[in-house]
């Protein structure tokens, strides 16, 4: 391990990431999280964890899931709450898929503001929706996904744009927003992250190398 990952790791953050479907989140968090030795802490996978283990807190989820209803803020919120509590996010965390409400957004700066540590960024990635869709559609196509339609995959994107553009709005007005490009090979984007978040006094620029 070099001596500026040692130093990454020791420093920590308090980061969130977003980014459209399709725009390569997952992999970028992970990298991120993997820089700053934090947890990478996705809601969509605590969720998918509770239910597939039948947890008390996945049969409540899936009992509102199958009824057509959204997982209540309240419930999100508490999650998250308790995740933040555990140990290894002490030093620092990665939120992905959360907050996805203005609600929600209020929540987690009053949380973190009460125990002191607010966020230091937020890290979007920006992508062409055009190139995406394209993307994503090719995708389908070679793995035989019929329902993952053209249509299907744009509307994902607008319902992303129309959720997520007012949180953007916050973040920028609260001078917290990177803005990345998206697009490109994964050491690539994630060279970019990397020193945009130096800029910005957050850890340093290394040498990417993402396996």
């Amino acid at each position: 391990m070099s001596d500026t990952t040692e130093r990454n790791k020791a420093r920590g953050a308090r980061l969130l990431i977003v980014g459209p479907p399709g725009a390569g989140k997952g992999t970028q968090a992970k990298f991120i999280g993997e820089k700053f030795g934090i947890p990478d802490i996705s809601t969509g996978d605590i969720f998918r964890y509770n239910i597939k283990n039948e947890t008390p807190l996945g049969l409540q989820i899936k009992a509102i899931v199958d009824s057509g209803d959204y997982v209540p803020d309240s419930l999100t919120n508490q999650i998250v709450a308790d995740r933040l509590e555990r140990d290894d996010a002490k030093h620092g965390f990665l939120l992905d898929g959360y907050p996805r409400t203005l609600d929600q957004v209020t929540f987690l700066n009053e949380l973190l503001a009460e125990q002191g540590r607010p966020l230091e960024a937020v890290v979007r990635l920006v992508a062409d929706q055009d190139e995406i869709v394209g993307r994503l559609t090719k995708r389908a196509l070679e793995q035989g996904r019929v329902d993952d339609s053209e249509e299907a995959i744009r509307h994902r994107q607008e319902v992303y744009i129309r959720e997520t553009e007012p949180l953007i709005d916050v973040y920028r007005e609260q001078g917290l927003l990177i803005e990345v490009d998206g697009l490109g090979e994964i050491e690539e984007i994630a060279g970019r992250i990397s020193s945009a978040l130096a800029a910005r006094g957050i850890g340093e620029a290394e040498d990417i190398s993402v396996s």
